[in-house]
This record gives structure tokens, C-alpha cells and sequence, in this order.
């Protein structure tokens, strides 16, 4: 039994950048083998196992087989035959195509450093055009890469672009696609991987709603996009929210028509009600008040710190209302309930005298 890192720990590491994670691939053994060495069995269609102690993740040598469409109906085979070389062969990039053995050396038979040297991203062979999956995978890996330079093969431009005029790309899930989209807005350039999808006319069949990434509305919101801290704790919300406050929703449910998540869309949503209200010429205590109600903030106030991280990219007299927004939350904070039932109110009578309290204690940044 030979065991070997593979993929993303051995690119990153020969690009110098920080290794996330590590995935091992195991040549020459069994899933009997492997549980009685004390590794757990966590694949459901080909073995994949934790390490007893480090729970890296280790999966068999294998070869895949395509049988029927999509980017699923693979059959694999993960016999103790299968070789390095063999498993490497189905992998997507050659330069996630390295592997690095137990005493160090690099085993690199599709010459994936030679493409890392180039700044170039190529298919490995063309098992590559029966996963559609790979054209998102390289559109984020191009969007991850671009500082550095990286560009997509012409051959394998080429080849995406038959996978997506065959129609593969609408055989993937939508809860799928919006997993790469969300790496995508993780890794803070999604803009690139929207340029890439929009070169191959895939814009319609992945994200319909930023079919028209090139306009001049599109090219502001690139503008802001770039503004945003990838390190925010909030970024995914942020970026998406910024990403979509232009685009043609009509028609649309994002939870239902493209899977995104909950928390996501309430994001762009509070960005929709609130905005208007944020930018309007009429700026007083009671607007205010009508902002904490839209995102009931006084219960929930990451709604409110969320909106503002996303309003002050858009302006300097938004982020200076933003500043307010949060300043005048805390003034309002300060009125307890207990307080105004200890004054006699009860039933709907507090909320009505808080709410009045409230005007009061932010009509102070008016003064």
C-alpha cells in the first residue's frame, strides 16, 4: 500500500499559497484493508476514509467510467490495481493532477508544474467533457487564479464551449451550481468567474440573472464588488446582496428557482425594502425608526450591521447615514421594556411608549 497527497495541498503548495486542506489518495489497498488499519469509511459511492488521527481524508485509487448524462452516472472501479498514474488520469486540471509521495518527490505524469510555470489552466484528457460540473470548477479556479495570472487553455476553452452548446451544463442541480457560485464569492472574484461563464454564452443556463454582465450597470457593480474586504466574517452575504441590488429579478424566487440560501436572499431582500429608504431625501428620527422596523432590528441587529456593511460601499452620504443608523440603534437600546411596565403601560401600550422613548433618545443626533 502506497499512500500519496494529491490535488489542491500539492498545488497550492508549489504556488506557495497556504494549504487548506489535504487529500490523500491510497494505491493498492482494500476498504477491508483500510478499516482494519483503523481509517473510517465516509464515501458513499467510491470509498473515501478518515485518517485515524489526523481525519485527512483518504480515497482509493480509482478510474470512472461515464454511463448515461450529467455530471453524475459514473461507475467507478477502485481495485487494488489501479495505479497512480491511472487514478491522476480522471482528474480535472493537470495542475491538480501532482501528486507528492511519502519521502517528498513530485509524481507529475500530465506536466501539471510545466502548467503552473505558465500560469496556464489545461484539461487533462478529454474525460474532462463528461463531468459538466468542470466548466464551474474551472471558472472558479480561473477567478481563484487570476492575480496571478492564470489563464484557460484554448483547447480547453474550446472544449467547455462544446460542453455547454450540447446543453450539459442544464443537466446539473441548482443546489450544485450555487455551490460553486458561493466558493466562487468566497474566494472574492467572482466578477472573473462570471466572464468566464458569460465568454462560453453560459450566463443563461447558470446565473440568468447576470445575463447582462457587461453592461454599464454591471460594470459598476464590478466597481463595488472590488471595494469589499474578502476577510469579512460576512463577505459571502455581502458580495452576493452588492452583486445582485441591479439585476432583473422579476419573476424570479431565489430560493425556489436557483436554491440559494435562506440567509442569503433575506439579505438581499432587507438591501431592497431598506434601500429607498436609506437614500431618501427626507432623513429624520422617525425614518430611522422606519428602518429598525423593516429589518426588526432591535431584535435581530446583524440584520442592520449586514445592510450597512453593504450601503457604505454604494456612497459617502450612505455610510455616513449608515454611521447614524448604528449610533442611533445603541441610543435606542438603552430603552428597556421593564422601564415603561414599571410606569403603569401595559398590553400594546409599551411598545407604543418605547417606540416613543426611542424617537426621543435618537432625536438627540438631530439636535
Amino acid at each position: 500500500m502506497k499512500i500519496y497527497l494529491v490535488g489542491g495541498a500539492v498545488r497550492d503548495e508549489l504556488l506557495g499559497r497556504p494549504i487548506l486542506e489535504r487529500d490523500y489518495v491510497v494505491v493498492g489497498s482494500t476498504p477491508e484493508q483500510m478499516e482494519a488499519l483503523g481509517y473510517q469509511q465516509v464515501g458513499k459511492d467510491f470509498p473515501v476514509f478518515l485518517h485515524p488521527e489526523s481525519k485527512d481524508e483518504h480515497a482509493l485509487a480509482r478510474t470512472e467510467r461515464k454511463q448515461g448524462q450529467g455530471y453524475t452516472g459514473f461507475i467507478c472501479d477502485f481495485a487494488p490495481s489501479i495505479t497512480l498514474e491511472e487514478d491522476l488520469m480522471r482528474r480535472d486540471l493537470t495542475v491538480n493532477a501532482i501528486a507528492r509521495d511519502q519521502d517528498g518527490s513530485l509524481i507529475d505524469p500530465y506536466h501539471g508544474q510545466q502548467d503552473l510555470d505558465a500560469r496556464v489552466l489545461r484539461h487533462v484528457s478529454n474525460a474532462f467533457g463528461e463531468d459538466p460540473l468542470r466548466v464551474l470548477r474551472v471558472a472558479r479556479f480561473a477567478a481563484r487564479y487570476h492575480h496571478l495570472g492564470f489563464t484557460i487553455a484554448p483547447e480547453t476553452q474550446a472544449l467547455m464551449q462544446h460542453m455547454v452548446d450540447n446543453g450539459e451544463l442544464a443537466t446539473l442541480t441548482k443546489e450544485r451550481v450555487w455551490q460553486e457560485v458561493e466558493k466562487s464569492l468566497k474566494d472574492g472574484a467572482i466578477e472573473v468567474f462570471s466572464e468566464v461563464l458569460a465568454s462560453l454564452n453560459a450566463l443563461p443556463l447558470v446565473m440568468p440573472w447576470l445575463n447582462d454582465w457587461t453592461g454599464a450597470d454591471s460594470q459598476c457593480l464590478k466597481a463595488h464588488i472590488a471595494q469589499l474586504n474578502p476577510q469579512d466574517n460576512d463577505f459571502l452575504l455581502m458580495s452576493f446582496a452588492l452583486w445582485q441590488c441591479q439585476a432583473q429579478l422579476d419573476g424570479y424566487n431565489l430560493e425556489q428557482d436557483f436554491k440559494i440560501p435562506k440567509a442569503y436572499c433575506e439579505a438581499l431582500r432587507d438591501l431592497q425594502a431598506v434601500l429607498p429608504v436609506l437614500q431618501g431625501a427626507q432623513w429624520q428620527p422617525q425614518t430611522i425608526m422606519q428602518i429598525f422596523g423593516l429589518l426588526d432590528a432591535s431584535r435581530r441587529p446583524q440584520r442592520l450591521t449586514l445592510l450597512c456593511k453593504i450601503a457604505k460601499t454604494l456612497s459617502t452620504e450612505l455610510a455616513n447615514r449608515c454611521d447614524m443608523l448604528t449610533h442611533a440603534l445603541s441610543l435606542a437600546a438603552n430603552v428597556k421594556a421593564q422601564d415603561v411596565i414599571t410606569l403603569g403601560f401595559k398590553g400594546p401600550q409599551i411598545k407604543t411608549e418605547m417606540d416613543k422613548l426611542k424617537l426621543q433618545a435618537i432625536q438627540v443626533l438631530f439636535d
